[in-house]
């Protein structure tokens, strides 16, 4: 529902933090605000400087900090900026990729074309849309969390990056038209304020059927709506739903001595869109973002094999600050539970418990 002083609530979230037209946060400092300190702070200094620089000038520049339309660089320089990164680097993004996200083949190649390839396009027809499927402890979020961090120095935390979780944010089913009304203002809110935003859907496979459609004008091929354009938006859908027909093909190969990296995205993509349409329980079902083609890519996260536990444990060993013991990594890995029950090839978990598990080890 939209707020009083024309400002958008984030739906389901009544009482928090909001971030209207502006980007900024009801209640909190915005980026002028924050800026306007940082100035203030800089005044003790003045006298220092006086004799060298004319105080219509000195005043002229302060104004121009503040304001950020004199000089927006140095603006740039006091508070998070939208697009703040010029460009994103396709090789940090590989880097990031190849050593936090393991046996994810396909993934890996999916988001390193997709968008390093939208980032760099200067006038993309329509928003990137990206759908996530796969298994808990696979690897989704961390995704998410790495094309965040390489797109805004805050990632996660930035102003323009927007985080929605099913079961928190859309809770209650009778509210399905208020939520797509509060939706639709929230996105269209932010992306005036900042046309490089990022939306992340998490749970989909938890959202009300139609609810996602509400924000199917956004991801279409309109030069503008009303006069906003999505055209440099990102949105980003994780899901569960398709985790089954994922784990089979995984399995067959397996089965068959192949190895998983020999799994194409054709083998999969099609199969996870049909799986997602077709599905009672998931947010996608009879979508019309499906219906319609409006998802670019279809993203399948393998079932995690015992070694990529290894690895998984190993990252964050070393990101503690410990020495990495072998001893200790077996250990943890061996606690892990897998499936098939006889075959025993899949951690049921993935990586997601590897961390608390390790905890026990190093518990001072």
């Amino acid at each position: 529902m939209a707020s009083t002083d024309g400002r958008n609530r984030k739906p389901g979230l009544a009482g928090s933090r909001v971030r209207g037209r502006l980007g900024h946060a009801q209640g909190g400092a915005g980026p002028g605000m924050k800026l306007g300190r940082a100035v203030l702070g800089l005044l003790p200094l003045a006298p220092l400087v006086v004799q060298a620089v004319e105080p219509i000038s000195l005043g002229l520049a302060l104004a121009g900090v503040l304001t950020g339309c004199i000089y927006p660089r140095l603006y740039c320089l006091f508070t998070e900026c939208c697009g703040q990164k010029r460009s994103l680097s396709r090789e940090v993004l590989q880097k990031d990729l190849d050593s936090k996200l393991f046996g994810q083949h396909l993934a890996k190649k999916v988001i390193l074309n997709g968008v390093s390839g939208f980032i760099s396009n200067p006038k993309p027809k329509k928003p990137l849309t990206l759908s996530l499927h796969g298994w808990t402890g696979t690897g989704k979020n961390f995704v998410s969390k790495i094309i965040a961090e390489n797109i805004y120095e805050g990632g996660l935390n930035s102003d323009y990056v927007h985080l929605f979780v099913a079961t928190l944010h859309f809770p209650h089913a009778s509210n399905v038209t208020l939520y797509k009304d509060q939706l639709q203002l929230w996105i269209r809110g932010n992306v005036s304020a900042c046309a490089r935003s990022i939306f992340i859907f998490d749970e989909m496979d938890k959202m009300h059927a139609g609810l996602i459609d509400a924000i199917k004008p956004f991801l279409d091929y309109y030069d503008n709506l009303d006069g906003v354009s999505y055209q440099k938006a990102i949105f980003i859908f994780l899901s569960n739903a398709g985790a089954e027909r994922i784990t089979d093909v995984a399995l067959e190969f397996w089965r068959s001595g192949k190895q998983r990296e020999e799994i194409q995205l054709r083998d999969m993509e099609h199969a996870l869109s049909v799986s997602a349409f077709n599905n009672k329980n998931s947010g996608f079902w009879h979508s019309s973002l499906i219906d319609r083609n409006l998802i670019d890519y279809f993203v399948p996260f393998l079932p995690l094999e015992y070694k990529h536990l290894k690895m998984c444990i190993r990252v964050e060993m070393q990101s503690r600050g410990y020495e990495v013991d072998e001893d200790i990594v077996t250990r943890v890995a061996e606690e892990m539970t897998f499936f098939p029950k006889e075959e025993r090839v899949f951690s049921d978990k993935g990586c997601k418990t590897v961390y608390t598990k390790l905890d026990y080890y190093y518990d001072d």
